[in-house]
Parts: C-alpha cells; sequence; structure tokens
C-alpha cells in the first residue's frame, strides 16, 4: 500500500484501476458540522471580486464584455486572462463571466 493511501479504505478495485466512483463511495464522510470553521475572504479577494462586480455590471448593460474576434475560440486557443496581473489571480475570463453573468441574471430575474 503506498504511504499516500495511509487513512483511506483500500477495500476494491480503485488501488488497481482509475475508478473514482469507487474511490469516492468507499472513502466519502458526510460533514454534518457548520460553516465555522471556514474564513471569510482576503482583502486582496474582496478588492477582486469589486472590479469583478464591476466589469460584470458593464456586461449586462451592453450584453457583452468582450469578444475576441481574430482567433476562433477552441479549449486551448486562448491562454490564460488576468483580472488583476499583479495579485497573480489566474481566471479564465470567458467562464468566469460566463458563470458570474448568469448568477447575477439569475438573481435580477428572482427580485
Amino acid at each position: 500500500m503506498f504511504k499516500q493511501w495511509e487513512g483511506f479504505n483500500t477495500d476494491g478495485d480503485w488501488t488497481t484501476e482509475v475508478n473514482v466512483r469507487e474511490f469516492i463511495q468507499r472513502n466519502y464522510a458526510p460533514y454534518d458540522g457548520d460553516d465555522a470553521f471556514l474564513a471569510g475572504p482576503t482583502e486582496r479577494t474582496t478588492k477582486l471580486w469589486d472590479q469583478v462586480l464591476v466589469m460584470m455590471k458593464e456586461e449586462l448593460e451592453k450584453g457583452i464584455y468582450d469578444v475576441e474576434t481574430k482567433v476562433p475560440s477552441t479549449i486551448t486557443s486562448h491562454g490564460p486572462g488576468y483580472i488583476e496581473l499583479a495579485d497573480c489571480m489566474l481566471a479564465r475570463m470567458h467562464l468566469v463571466s460566463y458563470f458570474l453573468c448568469c448568477d447575477l441574471v439569475h438573481k435580477h430575474k428572482t427580485k
């Protein structure tokens, strides 16, 4: 048995083949506690989130934030997008924009 597996239930095939489902089923334990162990956002995260909210508001007003018109889009066609390069917080802007926009639209529609 590998040292990294200590503490896990090693019954089953997940130890000899790729079987994520079995690993999860044998090693999942529900957490019934509260969220007291979670830390709040850092100042850097809050600052970044404030920037994203401004960008999302602009996207909702214009219908689109930004469009790449020269490079066809594929899963690997674009490098990483930085919201704030100085903080080295990395995000794929098209995914971030999509999910944040969906969340904001949902919140707007449910008010």
